[in-house]
C-alpha cells in the first residue's frame, strides 16, 4: 500500500475512527468545513463515504508508521475507542485505547502535525481504581510527552446517540441521567449525558484559529458550551 503525502499549501485533517459515535458526526462536519481543502481518514476497512476532499485509507493501527510511510496532515482528530466488552479483553481493549492512539499521536508528529485533538473520558485518571478510566488517563500523560504546540483533550460524560451496537449498560445510565438531569446543575452540569454530535461540533470549532495553544482540556460541559449552540 502506497503511503499518502502532504500537499503543500492544502491544509489537511486527518480523522482516525470515523466509524464510530463521534468519528461519524466528526467525518461530516470536516468535509464541510472550509477550513480544511482535504481530509484523510484512517481505518481498519473502507467507509461507504465518497467526497472530493476525501481520501481513505487502510491501515493496521498496530504497524502504522510502516503501512504510510509518507503520512502528513496539518491537524490530526482521534475517535478511536472501545471497550473491554468489545474488544474481548483488557489487553485488547488496552490496544485500542492507549496503544493505537499513541501510535497515531507519534506518527503524526513526526510527519508535521501541529495540533492533535482526542477523545478521552471524564473521569480520566492514571490512578483510578477503574481500568477504563485509568487507562484513558495513561493515554492523556502520555499524549503530553509528544509536545504537540496544540493538544485538545475533550472528556465527554456519557454519549448519546446511535451506535452500530448498542450497548445496554449505556441505554439503561442515559435513562437515569435523563431523569436527574434536572437536578444536575452547577458543577453537577458536567455529569449530564452529551450527544455525539455536539462533542463533534466543539472538536471542530476548538480547531478554529491556527495558533498554538498548549494543553488544553474541556470537561463534558464545557464540550456542551462549546458545541452545543449554547444549550
Amino acid at each position: 500500500m502506497g503511503g499518502v503525502g502532504m500537499i503543500p499549501g492544502m491544509p489537511t485533517a486527518l480523522i482516525a475512527g470515523a466509524s464510530g459515535l463521534v468519528g461519524r458526526h466528526l467525518l461530516d462536519l470536516l468535509l464541510a468545513a472550509p477550513e480544511y481543502d482535504r481530509v484523510v481518514s484512517l481505518g481498519r476497512r473502507k467507509l461507504e463515504v465518497a467526497h472530493q476532499k476525501l481520501e481513505q485509507v487502510v491501515v493496521d493501527f498496530a504497524a502504522l508508521d510502516q503501512a504510510v510511510e509518507a503520512l502528513g496532515c496539518d491537524d490530526a482528530f482521534c475517535c478511536l475507542g472501545t471497550t473491554i466488552k468489545q474488544a474481548g479483553s483488557r489487553e485488547a481493549h488496552r490496544a485500542v485505547d492507549h496503544g493505537a492512539v499513541l501510535a497515531l499521536a507519534w506518527v503524526v508528529r513526526r510527519h508535521g502535525a501541529a495540533r492533535f485533538f482526542v477523545v478521552s473520558s471524564m473521569g480520566a485518571d492514571v490512578e483510578s481504581r477503574f481500568f477504563y478510566n485509568r487507562v484513558k488517563g495513561e493515554t492523556e500523560e502520555a499524549l503530553q510527552v509528544l509536545n504537540f504546540p496544540t493538544l485538545a483533550i475533550f472528556r465527554p460524560s456519557l454519549l448519546l446517540g446511535t451506535r452500530s451496537r448498542p450497548r445496554l449498560g449505556e441505554r439503561v445510565m442515559a435513562a437515569i441521567l435523563w431523569f436527574a438531569e434536572p437536578m444536575m446543575v452547577g458543577r453537577f452540569r458536567k455529569y449530564r449525558a452529551i450527544e455525539a454530535a455536539t462533542v463533534a461540533r466543539a472538536m471542530l470549532r476548538c480547531s478554529f484559529g491556527r495558533g498554538g495553544r498548549g494543553l488544553l482540556v474541556y470537561p463534558s460541559d464545557e464540550i456542551q458550551d462549546l458545541g452545543g449552540f449554547g444549550a
